[in-house]
């Protein structure tokens, strides 16, 4: 049973390979939104092409498209490609018609025919691929949808449509490469990111797959377990694989430094010290190492060295994480208090910040007013502070509450945590 065609989103549901019951209702949405592209070109076209009542005929099968009532429509467009065999538009809206009734064979049939009377007519090729894939006929689909694309380089649908195909050709190079395009021409849209992420992580495991068949004891087999641990935050593993392809490549670039941050990430500050410097004399343009490097140098209470060391990373890569806050911190160890101030003060609203380092910097934010004797701007600074200190407690608390019931269902009944109204005074 297919849904009916109206011009609102669906939901998509995505198994490891692609449903054809989930990608038909991807296809509705574009569906729905090219047939009003063609009803808004309708009345030009009808008064060039047919008669006022086949163009009246026309409408009405428009409007029982429309509202859902295919078998309606079905009648309604049959009927105007009888009374007008030259009218492409005709059999293109029968043909989409026919795929929303599991028609397939006589929705190609009809998109043929629109092509032969107009080879450039939009969406017709596109339609007649998925007619195509809906029969599981792959090749012919990606030959439609491929003259679609050529016609109209900047549908994102189109670009989509391809990387879905060659997606269950199990082509995800290809697919991926056709994904790309589509992202690039409607970057929010969720299904092309959530089909481009797929397509990219296949080739991503095909990769991985490939190196572990060519040589299983390569360093960088080991880097890639060490980075798969470090993503599941198993960093004493991340360290140990990291060390093990330190062992068989001691002089790569960045390996180092991505123990280094496995070392920081479990509070082990000389060995992180030790790591950063040992990437940086292997490589001095390492970036991160000498960024991270200043940071632990300025918690060493060094102002200086991490400030040289922050700015030096700052010139080779502006823009850098929670960098305000850290030089905030350098400036108030070296008493540069209004200097101090303004990092601080961009830190707190620095764009993708992690919350603990927001609400650090309104604490250190309030010192340095009042080390500047801005009695006022110092309380607010703390009161801050101390506002998102209780929401995050708060969260954290409620987060606690609703692990706990999803472990013990019970608890949800239970007195304590049901909410009693307090008396009346």
């Amino acid at each position: 049973m297919y849904v009916r065609i109206r011009p609102q989103p669906f939901p998509v549901s995505e198994p490891a390979k692609p449903a054809r019951r989930s990608l038909a209702l991807l296809a509705l949405r574009h569906t729905a939104t090219l047939f009003l592209a063609l009803l808004c070109v309708v009345p030009a076209v009808l008064h060039a092409q047919i008669s006022p009542a086949v163009a009246d005929q026309f409408r009405q099968a428009s409007e029982a498209m429309r509202t859902g009532n295919l078998e309606e429509a079905a009648k309604g467009f049959a009927a105007v490609t009888k009374a007008s065999p030259t009218f492409a538009e005709a059999y293109l809206n029968l043909g989409l018609v026919f795929e929303e009734q599991g028609r397939h064979e006589d929705a190609i049939t009809n998109l043929q025919k629109a092509l032969g009377l107009k080879p450039r007519l939009r969406g017709a090729s596109l339609f007649l691929g998925l007619a195509y894939f809906h029969l599981g006929q792959l090749q012919p689909a990606v030959a439609a949808i491929q003259k679609e694309v050529a016609a109209y380089p900047k549908d994102p649908q189109a670009w989509m449509w391809l990387g879905i195909v060659r997606l269950a050709q199990e082509k995800p190079d290809q697919a991926a490469e056709a994904l790309d395009k589509a992202a690039v021409l409607a970057p929010d849209n969720i299904d092309i990111l959530y089909h481009r992420g797929r397509a990219h992580l296949l080739v991503s495991n095909s990769s991985y797959r490939k190196m572990f068949e060519v040589d299983p004891h390569s360093w960088r087999v080991h880097q890639i377990m060490a980075q798969a641990n470090a993503e599941a935050d198993r960093h004493l593993d991340a360290i140990t694989e990291y060390q093990a392809a330190i062992k068989l490549a001691p002089t790569q670039p960045g390996l180092h430094e991505e123990l280094g941050s496995e070392y920081r990430n479990l509070g082990k500050t000389q060995e992180a010290e030790d790591a950063f410097i040992r990437e940086l004399e292997i490589d001095p343009s390492n970036v991160l190492a000498k960024y991270k490097l200043g940071v632990i140098t300025v918690e060493q209470g060094d102002g200086a060295k991490g400030k040289q060391l922050i700015d030096e990373a700052l010139r080779q890569k502006a823009n850098l994480l929670h960098a305000d806050y850290n030089l905030g911190r350098a400036e108030m160890l070296l008493g540069n208090n209004a200097a101090a101030a303004q990092h601080l003060e961009r830190a707190t609203s620095a764009p993708g910040s992690d919350p603990d380092v927001i609400q650090q910097a309104w604490y250190q934010l309030g010192i340095v007013y009042r080390r500047l004797r801005r009695t006022e701007d110092a309380q607010k600074a703390m009161a801050t502070f101390q506002k998102l200190k209780d929401e995050q407690a708060e969260s954290a608390q409620k987060a606690l509450k609703r692990y706990e019931v999803q472990q013990n269902p019970n608890l949800a009944e239970s007195p304590s945590a049901v909410a009693t109204p307090e008396p009346n005074p």
